[in-house]
């Protein structure tokens, strides 16, 4: 749904179409959507227009980002703690068989 509407608006209708839920199952997920912000709907008559909020998907984005910059900095010392203790390595150290 998100990916849909990063295109542009859609009703829920055009939502569920390429789906293989239920129109009431399309709803809720719009509505988990909407009730984080990612998601602005508009009620004209009959017809819920779905529209993607860019600024929290802009946050979002953010928040990813800066937990991937952290999980790559702690993954980096990992790996430069393993290769510098000889505990840790699979060849035998001198003078053992």
């Amino acid at each position: 749904m998100v990916e849909r509407l990063s295109l542009g608006p859609a009703s829920v209708s055009e939502l569920a179409k390429p789906l293989t839920m239920s129109l009431a199952a399309v709803v809720q997920h719009v509505q988990v959507l909407e009730a984080c912000g990612l998601v602005r709907t508009q009620k004209v008559g009959r017809t819920r227009t779905c529209n993607i909020n860019p600024a929290v998907l802009g946050s979002a984005e953010q928040w990813i980002t800066n937990r991937r910059t952290e999980w790559e900095r702690r993954l980096d010392r990992l790996g430069d703690f393993l290769a510098e203790d000889p505990a840790n390595t699979d060849t035998p150290q001198e003078g053992t068989p």
